[in-house]
C-alpha cells in the first residue's frame, strides 16, 4: 500500500447538521461541537491545527457538508467525503448499533482511519461539484417530463391535458438549456475535456454518459477495475452459504448514475456498439434475461473505461473486445 500506514495518520470524523457541526478527532478520541457558521469554521481551523497531517472525513448529509469540505479543502486539509449509508454499515459490523452524535463523529473517524487512503469517497473538486449539480438538475427535469408524457397517455380532462401540454412546452427549453451548459463545462474545464474525449470514443456514449461519468464517477481510471464497478454499483455479490447458492444481486454504489446509464448502455448493447451488442447477445443466447445482461455490459464497459481513462488512450475494438 503506498502512503502512510492507517495508524500513523490522525483521522477527524465531521458530521454536519444544519445548525452544528459534530467532529471527532482521532487517536486522542476528542470530541466537539461547532455551530454551523463562519465563526464555528473559525473554531474548527483552530483545532484541527492542533492536529498536523490529520486526514478529514465528512459525511455526506444532503449538501450541507459540501460548503465544509470546499473551505476545509481550500484551506489545504486532506478532505474526503464519504456515503453516510456505508458509515452506518462499518459501524454495524464493529457491533455498534447505539446512535448518537458523539458516536456517529466517531464512527465516521474511526471508517476514515480504518480505510486510510482507500476510503470510498470523492475527491473534492469545485468544477466536479458544480457538474454533478448540473446533471442531477437535467435529470430531476427529465424525470419530470417523462411522468408528464405518461401521464398524458391516460384519458384525462381537457383542462388537465392542456396543462400537462403546457408544462412539457416550457420544460423543453429549460433542458435544452441544462444541456448546453453541460456541454460547455465539459468543454472549458480542461481536466474534464481530456476525460470527456476519451468517454465520448465509445460507440454508443454520448454527452449524457459522458458528464454522468466524469461528475459522478470521478474515482474511474484511478482506482482498479473491481473497486469501478463497486462504487457504480454494478458488482454482483454473493448469496451463499454452506450448500446453499443463492442468486447474485448487485447492491448499494451509486444509483443515480446507474439510473442515468441505462439508457446509454441499453443504445450500445442493441445497436451501436458492435463490442457490447455481441456480447448482450451472447448472454441472452444463454438464457439471461435482458436487464441482467444490461448490467452485465455496463459493468463490463465500465472496467473498460477504467482501463481506457488508467491508460490515457481510446476506444479500439481490437484491444476492448469482450470474452
Amino acid at each position: 500500500m503506498d502512503g502512510n500506514p492507517a495508524d500513523s495518520v490522525p483521522c477527524v470524523g465531521i458530521d454536519v447538521a444544519k445548525d452544528h457541526l459534530d467532529v471527532l478527532f482521532l487517536p486522542e478520541n476528542r470530541f466537539h461541537t461547532f455551530p454551523n457558521n463562519p465563526q464555528g469554521f473559525q473554531l474548527l481551523l483552530e483545532q484541527l491545527k492542533t492536529s498536523p497531517g490529520c486526514r478529514v472525513v465528512v459525511e455526506a448529509t444532503g449538501g450541507y457538508e459540501r460548503r465544509w469540505a470546499k473551505g476545509l479543502g481550500e484551506a489545504g486539509l486532506a478532505v474526503v467525503t464519504v456515503d453516510p449509508k456505508r458509515v452506518r454499515h462499518f459501524a454495524r459490523s464493529a457491533g455498534q448499533l447505539a446512535k448518537n452524535d458523539p458516536i456517529d463523529a466517531r464512527m465516521i473517524a474511526w471508517f476514515g482511519e480504518v480505510f486510510a487512503d482507500h476510503t470510498p469517497g470523492k475527491p473534492q473538486d469545485e468544477d466536479r461539484q458544480e457538474l454533478d449539480q448540473l446533471v442531477t438538475a437535467r435529470q430531476g427535469l427529465k424525470g419530470l417530463q417523462e411522468k408528464l408524457q405518461g401521464w398524458g397517455e391516460h384519458e384525462q380532462p381537457e383542462i388537465v391535458q392542456e396543462v400537462h401540454r403546457a408544462l412539457l412546452k416550457a420544460l423543453a427549453p429549460q433542458l435544452r438549456r441544462l444541456e448546453k451548459a453541460i456541454v460547455a463545462k465539459l468543454e472549458n474545464t480542461a481536466h474534464f475535456a481530456h476525460r470527456a474525449e476519451i468517454i465520448r470514443s465509445v460507440p454508443g456514449l454520448a454527452d449524457v454518459a459522458t458528464s454522468g461519468l466524469i461528475a459522478l464517477l470521478p474515482e474511474l481510471g484511478r482506482v482498479d477495475r473491481q473497486a469501478a464497478t463497486a462504487l457504480l454499483g454494478a458488482a454482483p455479490f454473493d448469496d451463499d452459504s454452506g450448500e446453499h447458492r443463492g442468486q447474485r444481486h448487485i447492491r448499494g454504489g451509486r444509483r443515480k448514475l446507474r439510473n442515468l446509464l441505462y439508457m446509454p448502455i441499453m443504445g450500445a448493447a442493441t445497436q451501436h456498439n458492435p463490442v457490447l451488442k455481441a456480447y448482450y447477445r451472447r448472454l441472452l443466447a444463454r438464457g439471461k434475461p435482458p436487464k441482467v445482461a444490461l448490467v452485465a455490459c455496463m459493468r463490463k464497459l465500465i472496467g473498460i473505461l477504467n482501463t481506457m481513462l488508467a491508460r490515457n488512450e481510446k476506444w479500439d475494438p481490437t484491444k476492448h473486445a469482450i470474452a
